[in-house]
């Protein structure tokens, strides 16, 4: 993944996730279709909770293949699989052209509140990693990395050696999980700079499409909101319109400072919905070819 990340350019990716109708399939392919016009270096494909969505994801992810002929992304992660399962998986995926994977723990499945690890499977992140490196070397590897810190880790010194151990295991790049304030972000690289981390760091943006919407997913995730954001979403909060537009003001604004300050590429996670990202592109003069 780090040829990606090139001196000068930026890597610009997209993260869906497979719906559950066939109506919204069909959107979700013509989202995909508006998206690869701004030549992203990647799709990537996510699954339901537990891999309840991996043979879809891999549906998808054969189709844009073969209909877009754009490189793929597939997520994994250590829930619910052992290592046979995983195995398998992977070569499913190495057979249907997918280039890269996501190599994650996963958060726990719903109605759990710690990660349970499935009998002869993984329990961190790293392990995955180091399978996929030595077994399946034609992937590359991107990993996570948490701005404000992993909602479980004991410390943030604790996060970050789990950080620098995925990448030493043979991460290619790393991805963030979503923040809203890029002072979080700019520390959180401080950090990893120090730590002598040398593959590409790429923040993860996910604009805001309403209050609520932002709150359940900060709750769960451990971020944090910007006050001046909230007071903004607060003062729409009848106006479903008026949220969006707040939404997209503030990506606009982080995308802006993020690029000033020289990130190698920006990961979307887009949520299969187009139009607030489209707009955040138009305002920094980005727009999509031919």
């Amino acid at each position: 993944m780090r040829q990606y990340y090139k001196a000068g350019q930026i890597g610009w990716s997209f993260e869906i996730f497979p719906p559950k109708t066939e109506a919204a399939e069909a959107a979700l392919y013509e989202t995909c279709k508006q998206l690869a016009r701004y030549q992203p270096v990647f799709l990537s494909i996510t699954y339901g909770a537990g891999g309840s969505t991996r043979a879809k994801s891999l549906e998808i992810a054969r189709k844009l293949i073969q209909d877009i002929r754009v490189d793929i992304t597939a997520h994994f992660t250590c829930v619910g699989s052992n290592v046979a399962d995983i195995r398998q998986w992977l070569g499913q995926g190495q057979a249907t052209g997918v280039k890269n994977i996501m190599a994650l723990r996963g958060d726990p499945p719903q109605g759990q509140t710690t990660f349970q690890q499935t009998a002869d499977g993984f329990r961190y992140a790293s392990e995955l990693v180091s399978l996929i490196r030595k077994e399946y070397s034609s992937f590359g590897v991107g990993v996570a990395g948490y701005p404000e810190t992993h909602a479980e880790a004991t410390s943030p010194e604790d996060d970050l050696k789990h950080l620098v151990h995925k990448v030493q295991q043979g991460g290619d790049a790393i991805y963030t999980q979503l923040f809203y304030d890029n002072d979080d972000f700019f520390r959180f690289r401080e950090q990893v700079e120090r730590l002598r981390v040398e593959v590409p760091l790429v923040p993860g943006l996910l604009p805001v499409l309403s209050l609520k919407q932002v709150q359940r997913i900060t709750a769960l995730c451990k971020s944090k909101l910007p006050q001046k954001l909230l007071r903004d979403l607060q003062r729409y909060e009848d106006d479903p319109a008026g949220q969006m537009a707040v939404g997209i003001a503030h990506c606009t604004k982080q995308l802006e400072g993020l690029l000033l300050a020289g990130v190698p590429g920006i990961h979307f996670y887009v949520l299969n919905r187009i139009d607030s990202v489209r707009q955040i592109l138009i305002n920094i003069g980005k727009h999509p070819i031919g």
